[in-house]
């Protein structure tokens, strides 16, 4: 898209436009259409700094998530000593407070999108999602058993998930409620080009360049580098002369069919209407710190009960015959679940953008930063990490892609888009299980 053809950022959110909420209350962090930071009301201090972050649904997962790490240390159940029930009883008790505590660190991170605004809340976000990622696979990578495409299943299983189930879902349900919706063309289009040259890199190239579906150890920390290096600058262009176009849009109000050129003026003085980034970080110091480290609290949980789960699901995937593409799936389903909800809630809303940002910045994190980390610790444990994919899944990746691509170019999505994600989504699922 030509810079005279770009979309007009309204200047503040339409009436239709779903009402800024706080993550506290469970509504959607950020206006559409607003591109700084939020920073409502004076600064937390004290008492009502504590009470506000600490809340009781963040006390009750730190609390669950550091008594679940107690009990299995006081327990230490041997996977293979367990009868079958009690083994399915354990992996379903451990996911379950993994998940809880996963909900609350991506509650801490909502929070601290909501003080950041877009696009560094969403960035926020995504980076949390890495970090629960990267434990969870290399949990399952260097315990017991035979993982060496654990990395590659799981890395798949998030493409499949967030590009077409939770897309696929988001799209139906905006569609449905907007009848037509917007996202911002430029900002998607940046997005796609980092997914399909990141994707090709993680599951193409291995066919054809690695050995046995591998990269060789000076390969792997080639592609690596690149991948950080491409990350890096992408992160820079979207924090800085390219974040307006990772915003949201709106239909103008005088004709929704028309579409308005650029106003170069309008869009400096939204942007200057907004605290920046650095008086909002100057501002709320105490609590995004505090918040910061309640994140990190309730991340030390997962990382502890990450190894257990591994050894639970192997020995159970081992009894039921089970493909072990299956532990990527769990570990996908575990790190994407809340963001899920928070995809929803954007796309009821008519936050399409912000849909875009969680969805497909989730994905391009996940391919630049999860696979060269996993890669990095392969080379220094001397695990092997294959990442060359199945004719089949690489098909249904192309076409996944492809899709988005057009539906993204297109002026409008509506929920017809989403039926046709869904469907890839559900092939995928057959292909998985056949």
């Amino acid at each position: 898209m030509t810079p005279s053809s770009r979309t007009r950022l309204p200047r503040a959110a339409s009436p239709s436009a779903a009402p800024d909420r706080s993550p506290e209350s469970g509504g959607s962090p950020h206006v559409p259409g607003s591109p700084g930071p939020d920073s409502p009301g004076p600064a937390l201090v004290g008492r009502n700094l504590v009470r506000r972050v600490l809340d009781r649904s963040a006390s009750s997962r730190l609390m669950l998530g550091w008594a679940g790490v107690a009990a299995l240390m006081l327990l230490s159940p041997a996977p293979g000593a367990l009868p079958s029930a009690l083994l399915a009883l354990a992996l379903a008790a451990i996911v379950a407070v993994i998940v809880i505590a996963a909900g609350g660190v991506f509650a801490q991170a909502e929070a601290l999108a909501h003080r950041l605004g877009d696009p560094y809340g969403t960035l926020v976000l995504t980076l949390s999602i890495v970090v629960i990622e990267v434990v969870l696979i290399a949990a399952v990578m260097l315990g017991p058993g035979d993982h060496a495409t654990i990395a590659r299943d799981s890395v798949m299983a998030v493409s499949m998930i967030i590009m077409n189930l939770v897309l696929g879902l988001c799209l139906l349900v905006g569609g449905i409620r907007r009848e037509a919706i917007r996202v911002n063309r430029t900002g998607t289009s940046v997005y796609l080009v980092l997914l399909i040259g990141l994707g090709a890199m993680a599951f193409a190239v291995p066919t054809v360049l690695g050995e046995d579906g591998a990269y060789a150890p000076v390969q792997g920390v080639a592609i690596a580098a690149m991948a950080v290096a491409v990350y890096a600058v992408f992160l820079w262009r979207q924090t800085g002369a390219q974040a307006v176009e990772f915003q949201e849009v709106e239909l103008p109000a005088a004709d929704e069919s028309a579409e308005e050129p650029a106003d170069a003026a309008d869009a400096s003085d939204t942007e200057d209407s907004s605290p920046g980034i650095g008086a909002t970080l100057s501002r709320h110091r105490a609590e995004l710190g505090l918040r910061v480290l309640l994140l990190v609290a309730t991340v030390l949980p997962i990382v502890l009960l990450s190894h257990d789960m591994a050894g639970l699901l192997d020995e159970g995937l081992d009894r039921l015959g089970a493909p072990i593409a299956l532990s990527g799936v769990l570990i996908a389903a575990i790190v994407f679940t809340p963001e899920t909800l928070t995809a929803l809630r954007a796309a009821a809303g008519g936050e399409m953008q912000r849909v875009v940002n969680l969805c497909h910045g989730a994905l391009v994190s996940t391919l630049a930063l999860t696979i060269p980390t996993v890669l990095i610790i392969g080379l220094a444990t001397g695990s092997p990490v294959v990442l060359a994919e199945s004719p089949v899944n690489l098909l249904l990746l192309g076409v996944t892609f492809a899709v988005s691509a057009v539906s993204a170019a297109a002026p409008r999505v509506t929920a017809v888009h989403g039926t046709v994600h869904l469907l890839l989504f559900a092939v995928y699922a057959l292909a998985l299980l056949s």
